[in-house]
């Protein structure tokens, strides 16, 4: 009887001692690990550097600072100040962003600033001419084209570059060619008799 007592004691003291070490172990490998994380150095990621551009916007031309990445979006509202283009969805889906280059309409959110140095850029702010609204500006007004207007001046400056282009010759053409231009509030019908207005009745829409 002492024997099997002994014999369990030394069993039990093993499994106790094993239990130990493999818990011992586990301890020592998580701290060891805790302090390689703690005293690795993070690597350092490197901020690109500025660079200096011109923009001619609205005829006046902009000195800037600005890292090669800064879209042409963020460069005009960020940098200069002009936020009548508006940040909507920023994967050139929405069209809220909408500018001129050369009388062409873009997506200002997916083309970098420094692209456009040698460009003339029109933006909503742009338009007028002189004391008197653009015929477009106008014909939105009249026509009750839009209703929050978060999208209107990326509406605005499209259908002003739809007229340069010169393909829209019916409404079917207007909605098409309009059709990245995204109104949430659905003042579609509207936009549609606007641009329709300056085609048929003021082609001095063209900047």
């Amino acid at each position: 009887m002492k024997f099997r007592l002994r014999r369990r004691g030394f069993g039990k003291l093993m499994i106790v001692s094993t239990v130990a070490a493999t818990i011992n172990n586990f301890v020592e490998k998580a701290v060891g690990q805790t302090q390689v994380q703690k005293t690795t150095p993070m690597p350092q990621t490197s901020t690109p550097e500025t660079m200096k551009v011109t923009l001619q916007v609205n005829g006046i031309a902009h000195n800037l600072q600005i890292e090669p990445r800064v879209t042409l979006l963020d460069a005009l509202r960020e940098y200069i100040g002009l936020t009548g283009s508006k940040k909507g969805c920023d994967h050139g889906q929405c069209g809220a962003c909408t500018v001129l280059v050369n009388g062409q309409r873009i997506n200002s959110c997916l083309t970098f600033a420094i692209m456009h140095t040698d460009a003339t850029i029109t933006t909503i702010e742009g338009l007028e001419q002189g004391n008197n609204l653009h015929p477009m500006q106008a014909a939105f007004i009249v026509r009750d084209a839009f209703q929050c207007g978060y999208c209107t001046p990326g509406q605005i400056c499209s259908a002003v570059g739809l007229v340069n282009e010169g393909h829209a010759k019916s409404d079917g053409d207007i909605r098409e060619l309009m059709s990245g231009n995204i109104c949430r509030c659905g003042a579609y019908p509207n936009i549609v008799n606007a641009v329709r207005d300056v085609l048929e009745g003021k082609k001095d829409a063209a900047v």
